[in-house]
C-alpha cells in the first residue's frame, strides 16, 4: 500500500488522498477489512447489527412508552431548548426520590 507523504500533490487538504480507480480497485468489504483494524470481536459485533442499530448501552436503558401529558406541561418543558425529554426525567425522578 503507498504511504503518501504531506508533500505529495496528490493530497488534498493535505492529508485526504484522492479516491481514485486505483484506490477502489484495492478497497476490501467491511467484513474482511474490520477485523485487521479493530480486532475479531469489536468487528463481529459491529457487523451483527443492522443499519441504524445501537449497540449495547453502557448505562441502564430506558424503557420507551407512550404518555399523554398536558399541554402546559409539555410547552414549559420544550421552552427550555435542547434537552427538554431529559430535563422532564430528571424532574420526575426527583419526585419520585421525594415521594418514596
Amino acid at each position: 500500500m503507498k504511504t503518501l507523504k504531506k508533500t505529495d500533490p496528490e493530497m488534498i487538504d493535505d492529508e485526504i488522498p484522492e479516491l481514485d480507480e486505483e484506490w477502489f480497485r484495492r478497497a476490501r468489504p467491511a467484513r474482511e477489512a474490520l477485523p485487521e483494524i479493530l480486532g475479531p470481536k469489536l468487528a463481529a459485533e459491529l457487523l451483527s447489527r443492522k443499519p441504524g442499530q445501537r449497540g449495547p448501552q453502557k448505562a441502564p436503558r430506558k424503557e420507551p412508552v407512550t404518555v399523554r401529558y398536558s399541554r402546559d406541561v409539555i410547552e414549559h418543558f420544550r421552552s427550555t431548548g435542547r434537552g427538554w425529554q431529559s430535563r422532564m426525567d430528571s424532574a420526575l425522578k426527583e419526585w419520585v426520590a421525594a415521594h418514596r
